[in-house]
């Protein structure tokens, strides 16, 4: 891995931490729904559908469609500022985890959780290269398949260590979601105004140095 692959992963690391954090917030907030793992989302959906409990899955059903809004957002922002992409979605991840803050200092729920679910969607987008997002942030699932497959090949006589960039993701993600947690029982949503400076605080970065990592093997 260059030096330049390793700034992206350590970057992506980063998110996925940020993405638990967030995560956090909002399983806390909703009582069981998620902003950014939308399986657990589509999952309690449908099993409140088929049990007639319609509140919950209209619940679930909106944070999807919310989030999937929040990845078309990003894709469009990214899309229209070429090398600039991580810079401008970062950006606009951050007025959208504001935008969260605004909602919890008004006491709308709705609003938080709206623009959490939105964020976290626009995130997903940070590393997409047009046909969809090179590093997952928040679709663990997927990660632990690849570790899985990194152990297997090590064990095999391939790669020793290819899946320790698997193991950092989730456990970046892990971290956050128990930072997130701690600092919820402390200062309740004022917390997500940690979330606002790490991802103003990266958009920064990318902005002097636009198209800084985009030649990163897959992840």
């Amino acid at each position: 891995m260059s030096g330049e692959d390793r700034g992206t992963y350590v970057v992506a690391v980063v998110l996925a931490a940020l993405a638990g954090y967030v995560d956090a917030f909002g399983f806390i907030t909703l009582g069981g729904f998620f902003v950014s793992f939308m399986s657990g989302n589509t999952t309690r959906m449908g099993v409140a559908a088929t049990e007639g409990q319609w509140h919950p899955a209209l619940v679930g059903a909106s944070i999807i469609v919310l989030f999937v809004l929040g990845v078309v957002a990003g894709s469009l922002v990214g899309d229209r500022v070429g090398l600039r992409r991580r810079s401008a979605v970062l950006g606009l991840t951050a007025v959208l985890l504001t935008v969260a803050v605004a909602g919890s200092a008004v006491e709308s729920t709705q609003i938080v959780i709206a623009a959490l679910a939105l964020a976290m969607g626009a995130e997903n987008t940070v590393f997409d290269r047009g046909s969809g997002s090179s590093i997952s942030l928040t679709y663990m699932t997927g990660t632990l398949v690849k570790l899985g497959r990194g152990v297997a090949t090590a064990l095999t006589g391939g790669a020793r260590w290819e899946w320790l960039r698997f193991a950092g993701l989730w456990l970046g993600l892990l971290a956050g979601v128990g930072i997130g947690t701690g600092i919820h029982r402390l200062v309740g949503l004022a917390g997500l105004w940690v979330a606002v400076g790490v991802a103003a605080a990266l958009a920064a970065g990318f902005a002097r140095r636009p198209g800084v990592g985009f030649s990163e093997a897959s992840t």
